[in-house]
C-alpha cells in the first residue's frame, strides 16, 4: 500500500462549521413554502413529472466513448461535449473521484477517464494526461484495478483476458434452485453478468488504433507486467475454491471442445433481447444496457438492426444531460422517485390535490406508470400478480418495493380529495400492489428493493463480485417506506403480523449509538429519517427511550451552522457517521427525524431550539426558490460487496477501498436538495413550529 492510500484510510478532520448566522429576517417559513412550492411547479413537465439529473461519476462518460470504438461507431454530435465533460471533472491531482470532494481520487475512473482520453485524440504528453498518469503510478493503480476495469481494457486490447475472471454463458442453464444461478445475484448484477458471459467467452476484443495505445501505462513493458488478480484468501476457503474454479475456467475457454457454449450464448442472448427496455436501455441502469449493445454486436448485429439501433438512440434522449461544462450520461434515472417524493412534499404543506393542476398532472402521469406485467421477481414468485412501480420512466421488468412503498403512501393520502372515479382507480392501484408488496416480504421481516430473500452470500465470493454489490437483501430505508404505506392504509402491529414482523426488524438494527444505517442514502441521517416517522406511524410511543436515543443522535452532529451533513466517507470510517458539510437535503432529514419525537420536558427546549437553527439554516441558504448541493448524498452501492451494513472496523482491511469508495457507487439526485427541505418545512409548520 502506497503512502498515498494509507493516508487515504485515515479519519478525515471534522469539516469546518459555518458560522451560526442570523435568519433573513424578511424571509418567514410560510415564505421559504411558497418559493420552493413555486419552483416545483414551475419545473414540473407538462405531461406531469419531475426529473432531476442523476450525477455519478465519470466511468460513465469514459465507457461510453470506450464502447463507441468497440461497437464501430463513428463520432456522433455530443462526442466533443462528453470528452469536455470527462475533462470538467479531473481533480487538481490528475485523478477522478467517485462522489464530490472525496478525500482521494479513484484508480478504476481515473484510467477508464485516461483511456478515454487517449482514444479521443488527446496524445501521452498532453499535460493534463501526464498529470493522470503521475497519479497513476504514484497510486499503484494498475496494480489494483476492480475486475469490471480489466474487463474494459481487455475489450480494446489493453489487457489480457486471461487475467479476468472468466463468465462462462453456462451460467443461463443452472436451475433456480441451484446455488450460483442468476436469480441469486441482484437485478443490477444478471442484467450485467448475463452479456458480459458472451463478451467474456468470445474474448472479444478491438483493439485501440496505435496511436491511441497505452503503452505508457506499461512502463517496464507490457511483457514485464503482472496482469494477476491477487485476492488475499486463506488457504482452506470458499474464495480459495473460486479462484482455482475460475483458472479451470479459463482454460475450458481455449479448449476446441465446449458442448453446448453455442447454446448457451444464444440462451444468453434471447435472455438479453427479452430484457430490453421500450426506451432501448436495459433495467433502467447504463452498465447492462452498454455491455448488451456490445455483446450483440459481438455477435455480429449490424448498427441498423432494431434492438441495437433502439439501444443507440436511447443516449440522445432523456439519458443526455447538457449542461456548460459538458454533456453527462446519466447512469439511472429517477423520475418517478422525483414526482412521487416531489408530490408528498406538496401534501405535507397541505396543498390539496383538487385545488393543484400540479398535483393533478403528477398522479395522472403516476397512475399511468403502474406496472401490470410480471418481471424477473416472478421467477421465484410464480402465482403472484404483478403491481408496483419502477424506479425509472422505462423499465418494466424491474420495479421496486421502495417506489412502490412511496406511490402507495402519496395516493392513499389523496384519497376522498379526488373524484369518485379516480378514488376507484386510486384503490385499484393500491390494492394490486398491496398484494405484490407483502409477497415480496423477506424471512426476517425487512424487504430489499427488488428481489424477496436475495441474500445468499456464496455469490459474492467469486472472483467477479470485486465491485459495488451483488446482493440486494433487507434494509432498513427501503422496509420503513413500507411501514408507513401499510399504516396509512389502516393496518396496524396489533392485527397485522407483516407490520409486527417489520416493525421487530427495524427495531433490532438500531445502532449502539442510537442512529440506524442508511442502504440507499447517506447514510446514518437518512437511516435514521426513514425510521422515525415510520415508527410515529406504526404508533410507536415516540417519547421512548430508544426513539429520544436517535434524536439525540441527532442534535449531537448539528453544525454551527444550523444545518446538518453527511460524508459519503461515513461508509468506511464510523467516526464520521452524522459528519460533514451541512446540505439542504440532509437537513431536510433531521428535522423530519426531530419532528417526529415527543421529547420529554427536561429536552423540550433543546428539541425546538435545534429545529429553528435547521430552519434557519434551510431558509437562509435558499435561493430562487430551491437550494445547491454539490455533494452526493444518494447511495448505489456502499460497496461492501454483500448488500448490507457490515462492520467496516473488522472487514474494512478486506474490502480494498478506503474512504474514497473505490467499491462503490454514490450519487447526487439533483432534486433530493429540493423535495426533501420542503417536507421538512411543511410538516413543521402543521406542527406550529
Amino acid at each position: 500500500m502506497t503512502q498515498s492510500d494509507s493516508e487515504a484510510l485515515k479519519p478525515t478532520q471534522t469539516p469546518e462549521p459555518l458560522s451560526a448566522e442570523p435568519p433573513c429576517p424578511e424571509i418567514d417559513l410560510d415564505e421559504g413554502i411558497r418559493r420552493a412550492i413555486a419552483w416545483l411547479e414551475e419545473n414540473q413537465d407538462e405531461t406531469g413529472f419531475w426529473a432531476g439529473q442523476l450525477e455519478s461519476n465519470s466511468c460513465m462518460e469514459a465507457q461510453w466513448v470506450l464502447s463507441q470504438h468497440v461497437m464501430g461507431i463513428p463520432k456522433d454530435d455530443k462526442y466533443e461535449g462528453v470528452i469536455k465533460s470527462i475533462l470538467s471533472m479531473q481533480r487538481a491531482d490528475g485523478s477522478w473521484e467517485i462522489y464530490y470532494d472525496a478525500p482521494h481520487g479513484d484508480v478504476n475512473t481515473t484510467v477508464e477517464c485516461y483511456a478515454a482520453l487517449r482514444l479521443a485524440g488527446y496524445k501521452a504528453d498532453n499535460p493534463l494526461l501526464v498529470k493522470a498518469r503521475e497519479w497513476i503510478f504514484s497510486n499503484h493503480a494498475m496494480q489494483r484495478l476492480r475486475v469490471f476495469t480489466r474487463f474494459w481494457l481487455s475489450l480494446i486490447g489493453e489487457w489480457k483476458w486471461e487475467y479476468c475472471p472468466a463468465l462462462p454463458p453456462e451460467l443461463i442453464f443452472i436451475p433456480n434452485w441451484a446455488p450460483m444461478n442468476i436469480y441469486q445475484f441482484a437485478q443490477w448484477g444478471r442484467a450485467t453478468i448475463v452479456p458480459l458471459c458472451i463478451l467474456s467467452a468470445r474474448r472479444y476484443v478491438v483493439p485501440l488504433p496505435a496511436n491511441a495505445r497505452l503503452d505508457e501505462l506499461f512502463p517496464e513493458g507490457r511483457e514485464n507486467f503482472d496482469y494477476r488478480l491477487t485476492v488475499e484468501t486463506e488457504l482452506l476457503s470458499v474464495e480459495r475454491f473460486f479462484i482455482y474454479a475460475d483458472k479451470v475456467l479459463n482454460l475450458y475457454i481455449k479448449s476446441p471442445i465446449k458442448p453446448f457454449r453455442e447454446l448457451a450464448i444464444k440462451t444468453c442472448m434471447e435472455w438479453i433481447l427479452k430484457h430490453q427496455d421500450w426506451d432501448g436501455a436495459w433495467g433502467g441502469i447504463q452498465p447492462p444496457w452498454i455491455y448488451s449493445l456490445m455483446a450483440m454486436r459481438c455477435e455480429g448485429y449490424s448498427l441498423d438492426q432494431p434492438n441495437v439501433k433502439l439501444g443507440l438512440e436511447a443516449f440522445n434522449t432523456h439519458w443526455k444531460i447538457e449542461r456548460e461544462d459538458g454533456v453527462f450520461l446519466q447512469a439511472s434515472d429517477s423520475i418517478i422517485w422525483d414526482t412521487v417524493l416531489s408530490m408528498l412534499a406538496m401534501l405535507d404543506c397541505e396543498i390539496k390535490p383538487s385545488d393543484s393542476e400540479s398535483i393533478q398532472r403528477a398522479m395522472e402521469w403516476i397512475l399511468s406508470k403502474e406496472i401490470r406485467v410480471k418481471g424477473d421477481w416472478s421467477v421465484v414468485l410464480k402465482d403472484v400478480e404483478p403491481g408496483g412501480w419502477a424506479f425509472e420512466r422505462a423499465n418494466q421488468l424491474y420495479p421496486d418495493i421502495d417506489d412502490t412503498a412511496v406511490v402507495m403512501l402519496v395516493l392513499t393520502k389523496m384519497k376522498g380529495s379526488v373524484d369518485k372515479e379516480t378514488n376507484r382507480r386510486i384503490e385499484d392501484a393500491v390494492a394490486r400492489a398491496e398484494v405484490w408488496v407483502r409477497a415480496m416480504q423477506c424471512k426476517n421481516g425487512g424487504w430489499g428493493a427488488f428481489d424477496k430473500d436475495n441474500c445468499k452470500p456464496l455469490v459474492t465470493k467469486i472472483p467477479f463480485c470485486d465491485f459495488g454489490e451483488v446482493l440486494d437483501p433487507p434494509s432498513v430505508d427501503v422496509t420503513c417506506h413500507v411501514i408507513e404505506a401499510l399504516t396509512e392504509l389502516g393496518h396496524t402491529q396489533e392485527n397485522d403480523p407483516a407490520l409486527k414482523a417489520a416493525m421487530d426488524y427495524v427495531k433490532s438494527e438500531q445502532e449502539a449509538e442510537g442512529s440506524w444505517f442508511g442502504r440507499w442514502g447517506v447514510n446514518h441521517i437518512y437511516g435514521t429519517a426513514a425510521v422515525l416517522p415510520a415508527l410515529r406511524a406504526a404508533g410507536e410511543d415516540m417519547g421512548s427511550e430508544y426513539v429520544l436515543k436517535a434524536g439525540s443522535w441527532i442534535i449531537e452532529h448539528q453544525n454551527e451552522d444550523g444545518g446538518w451533513g453527511e460524508s459519503c466517507a461515513s461508509y468506511m470510517d464510523d467516526s464520521l457517521r452524522g459528519t460533514g458539510p451541512s446540505t439542504a437535503s440532509q437537513t431536510g432529514w433531521a428535522l423530519m427525524c426531530l419532528e417526529s419525537i415527543t421529547p420529554n420536558l427536561e429536552t423540550a427546549a433543546q428539541y425546538r431550539n435545534s429545529i429553528q437553527l435547521g430552519v434557519d439554516y434551510l431558509l437562509r441558504t435558499q435561493e430562487a426558490g430551491t437550494w445547491d448541493e454539490p455533494y452526493y448524498t444518494g447511495t448505489g452501492f456502499p460497496g461492501y460487496g454483500i448488500g448490507e451494513r457490515t462492520d467496516v472496523q473488522k472487514q474494512g482491511g478486506t474490502l480494498d477501498q478506503g474512504r474514497e469508495l473505490a467499491r462503490g457507487f454514490m450519487i447526487n439526485y439533483n432534486m433530493y436538495r429540493h423535495y426533501f427541505p420542503l417536507m421538512a418545512m411543511g410538516r413543521l409548520r402543521k406542527k406550529s413550529l
